[in-house]
């Protein structure tokens, strides 16, 4: 059975075309670089601001979700589990099962759905009615393919219960969190 996490690991970090993707700071042009390095705080503030859920948000999600099924509990950064906690947290109340989602999260790269390359235009944009990438369809789909993610990656986040204490802590919050939340493939 192939899983979300595996069918968006079929999209490598290089084929992501971050410039032309929103962050609630502009493109995602640093997450590479974020990613890389570990800087989680950072990465957290773009991809989830005000339980509002970006562009970004299930890109950056498969991959560092496809990182953690390799960590041991010791190397997973509290920072990590907080991003994770403050996007499950965006998914509370939300009815995902009912929302409309694209039929693959591939088709979220779709052109129709990205921003331009030139970024000079990107103010007047966002005063467009729907910008691209935010009309319904797309937009709850960044909710409905990430709160997918995280539920599977929940044998993930039990392994991280044990050991650290604050680790432990943040696993089982999370955990309960995502346990609340009803959503099937």
């Amino acid at each position: 059975m192939t899983t979300m996490i595996d069918r968006f690991a079929g999209t490598l970090l290089t084929d992501i075309p971050w410039q032309r993707l929103t962050t609630p700071y502009g493109r995602g042009s640093d997450l590479p670089r974020l990613m890389a390095n570990g800087q989680y705080d950072e990465i957290a503030g773009l991809i989830e601001h005000q339980s509002t859920l970006w562009q970004v948000t299930p890109w950056v999600l498969s991959l560092l979700l496809r990182t953690l099924q390799t960590k041991r509990p010791e190397d997973v950064p509290l920072a990590e589990l907080e991003l994770y906690c403050a996007v499950a947290d965006s998914l509370i109340g939300r009815d995902l099962e009912s929302l409309p989602h694209v039929e693959r999260p591939e088709l979220l790269l779709d052109e129709r759905y990205l921003w331009p390359v030139d970024e000079e235009e990107d103010e007047l944009m966002w005063e467009e009615e729907e910008p691209p990438g935010y009309a319904e369809l797309p937009f709850s789909s960044y909710y409905y393919y990430s709160g997918l993610l995280l539920k599977e990656a929940i044998p993930d986040f039990e392994r991280l219960i044990g050991g650290n204490a604050e680790r432990s802590a943040l696993a089982a919050e999370l955990l309960e969190t995502l346990k609340s939340i009803r959503l099937e493939a």
